[in-house]
């Protein structure tokens, strides 16, 4: 009874000082609804990094060791070699290793000249790494599959024709599934070709990088050490990458710079908090003299700190409402603006940040009002009422 009579208290001070209890609470709704949109566009980033490049975190990735660190596709001398291929595929059987033939051409689409990357690829090996949106796979040496950027990019259907120059001429049997960024290729702004016909058209025997697709990804770190054995025994001909620690690190990465966004968001609410510290100070100043009476009437402490700590909780949880239900507002448009999707704004892991919005702002609230509150509740009655 006696803490319903002192909510009431408490709400009665909010509507008598709206306007003030209004500031008060638009700061709140800033602060949570800054701290959960940074919140929800971090993880949305580090989802949709996650999404683009997990295709490769199952893959030990071989390329050519060339003096410096550096990696290039020049001379003969800087490729893997048949023989080195089939060292590689008896270290790490029964794994899938996929050899690589990569170059660049330029091309004429129609009237239309372009550039792009040339991949050769087994064709047995294509559906491995790739996936078809149009079309089908590559069933002849004569056939070409677009990748989904460069089809779009230069009008290119299943039937199309790409003319190489001093190459040849390509018919397109489909267009690949946009693949995004990756580690091994990224055939989305290129086309892929037989490996027969890309070893007659670039005069090419060697392979510019081997990709092996591990099925046991617990084994990945060992399998990139049993083929730097294989072929490193006294000098560094290969390197080799294990994409999985590049992904782990990668993620790690923006995972961090996700939490550094929302700490930026939570700066503002905790401006927010020293506003409601502010008003609640001066809702202690106004009424010494109505505490005074409340404690000459045998008011206790506790009951004279909860009314103002109710107090702080009205706007604390009227603000972070308010603000929970913006900051999904601001969520889409942040993630659209951004991302140019807002396929990862109801997912769990992005929702959980309303949560932690809320909680947050309700907590700082109260916390604002807790040095008031004690200091209203230890007023000396006497002096209360014979304040003016």
């Amino acid at each position: 009874m006696q803490t319903t009579l002192f909510f009431e208290f408490a709400k009665r001070n909010v509507r008598l000082h709206w306007l003030r209890s209004l500031l008060a609470i638009i700061g709140i709704i800033i602060g949570v609804t800054a701290i959960v949109s940074m919140g929800i566009l971090g993880n949305s980033l580090v989802l949709a990094i996650s999404d683009s490049l997990s295709t490769v975190g199952d893959s030990v990735i071989v390329t050519p060791h060339v003096g410096g660190g550096s990696f290039s596709m020049g001379s003969a001398s800087e490729r893997i070699t048949e023989r080195q291929l089939e060292q590689i595929k008896r270290a790490v059987a029964p794994d899938i290793t996929i050899p690589v033939y990569s170059g660049s051409a330029r091309m004429k689409v129609g009237t239309k000249d372009t550039a792009g990357v040339v991949y050769g690829l087994r064709p047995d090996d294509i559906p491995v790494l790739l996936e078809v949106e149009q079309g089908s796979y590559l069933r002849g040496s004569s056939g070409a599959m677009a990748g989904a950027r460069f089809a779009k990019e230069n009008d290119l259907r299943v039937g199309s024709r790409i003319t190489i120059k001093d190459k040849g001429t390509l018919r397109v049997v489909g267009i690949l599934k946009e693949r995004g960024m990756g580690f091994d290729i990224n055939p989305d702004y290129g086309i892929v070709v037989e490996d027969k016909w890309y070893e007659q058209a670039y005069g090419q025997k060697d392979y510019d990088m081997v990709i092996v697709k591990v099925r046991d990804i617990s084994r990945i770190e060992e399998t990139k050490k049993v083929i730097e054995k294989q072929l490193n025994r006294r000098e560094t001909v290969v390197d080799v990458i294990d994409t999985k620690a590049i992904l782990e690190t990668i993620l790690d990465t923006f995972g961090r710079i996700s939490t550094f966004t929302t700490a930026i968001g939570g700066i503002s609410l905790i401006v927010a908090g020293v506003s409601i510290l502010n008003i609640m100070m001066m809702s202690v100043t106004e009424r010494i003299r109505e505490i005074g009476v409340l404690r000459s009437i045998g008011t206790l402490r506790k009951e004279v700190m909860s009314m103002f700590l109710f107090e702080a909780l009205i706007l604390g949880i009227i603000g972070s409402l308010i603000g929970g239900v913006l900051s999904i507002i601001g969520g889409y448009a942040v993630s659209l603006l951004m991302l140019r999707t807002s396929e990862y704004l109801f997912v769990p892991s992005s929702m959980v940040y309303v949560l932690y919005g809320v909680a947050f702002g309700i907590g700082t609230s109260l916390l604002s009002g807790l040095y008031p509150a004690w200091k209203a509740s230890n007023l000396n009655p006497i002096e209360a009422l014979r304040h003016e």
